[in-house]
């Protein structure tokens, strides 16, 4: 259905409905208008006078003028818009990033729309965006065994202040496994940042994914209050990584993947370099490196447009430096 702009009638009939009383719902159904149209009209004209129809429709024209300046596509434009989708930042990210550079304000339907063309033309750009394919569940069999973790501090006792995100150095762990079950890489996300780390595993033994762990970590150990992991039993040797590391680690209840929410979300984008189905074995540690950096440097609108590794470490990373 084509949407119809409020006209000056129907303004001053939404006065005199709220003057006596009448609610939003009800207003919408006499107008025979869609309730959030008549929410969204109030809201954006209620000034400290009350709902003035004659200042509403002057601010309504000026919004359509504004709205109707278009910004012209320019050749610059689209090569940066095509540099920044090859580094697979998703058309809303990319709009957040150039905004957030001072360059261009675009809406993201307007990125769509140039892969498309794109598309249409024969390119490729379509091919950078990420799609939706069947949910992955990881599956147990003698690599998880559930419930068998000795000494393990149940994710209850973990401190209120990780769930606030209110500090840098909370962490949560998984592993992703890979062809056979037969390879797999350890991940790890840190809260409030979304800064993540990738390590490629030797083995399935929880003997080598904490001396893999402790390596990676090293570096960042200042950084690094608390762990969160699942009931794998690739998380055996914990008592190990906590003391190595100076954290508390903390492990979700079982088959509870929304208590490791970021971690689950992160290890789906992931699987976007990485399908499944992948031979980790066969994955090199240049290829790992150059996933984790993708993901550190990708603008994430949950942190208002910045990125990972500018929270993490305080420095943004170029986008539209080849």
């Amino acid at each position: 259905m084509t949407y119809k702009q409020l006209t000056i009638e129907e303004r001053y009939q939404i006065k005199a409905y709220l003057k006596i009383g009448m609610t939003q719902k009800l207003i919408a159904k006499y107008l025979n208008r869609h309730p959030a149209t008549i929410s969204r009209e109030i809201q954006r004209n209620l000034g400290k006078r009350g709902y003035r129809p004659k200042q509403a429709g002057e601010m309504a024209r000026k919004r359509r003028l504004k709205a109707h300046k278009a910004i012209r596509m320019t050749p610059d434009i689209t090569i940066m818009i095509e540099r920044l989708i090859r580094q697979e930042l998703s058309p809303e990210q990319v709009c957040t990033y150039l905004a957030s550079q001072g360059m261009v304000k675009l809406h993201h339907e307007t990125i769509y729309r140039l892969v498309s063309q794109d598309k249409r033309r024969g390119g490729d750009l379509y091919l950078h965006l990420r799609h939706l394919h069947k949910k992955y569940r990881k599956r147990y069999g003698s690599y998880d065994r559930r419930g068998r973790i000795k000494n393990a501090t149940s994710i209850e006792q973990r401190p209120s202040i990780v769930d606030a995100r209110s500090r840098i150095g909370d962490w949560e762990g998984d592993t992703i496994v890979g062809k056979d079950h037969k390879s797999a890489i350890y991940t790890l996300v840190e809260r409030k940042t979304l800064f993540t780390v990738i390590v490629k595993l030797n083995g399935k033994n929880a003997k080598g994914l904490a001396d893999k762990a402790i390596s990676a970590l090293e570096d960042y150990k200042h950084q690094i209050h608390t762990i969160t992991y699942d009931n794998g039993l690739e998380f055996a040797e914990h008592e190990i990584m906590a003391k190595k590391l100076q954290a508390d680690i903390y492990f979700a209840h079982p088959y509870s993947s929304w208590e490791r929410g970021i971690n689950e979300n992160t290890n789906g984008l992931i699987r976007q370099y990485f399908p499944k189905g992948t031979d980790f074995n066969q994955v090199t540690e240049q290829e790992i490196e150059f996933v984790m950096n993708r993901l550190n440097s990708r603008p994430r609108k949950t942190r208002g447009g910045k990125q990972p590794i500018e929270l993490f470490l305080g420095k943004a990373v170029d986008l539209l430096v080849a």
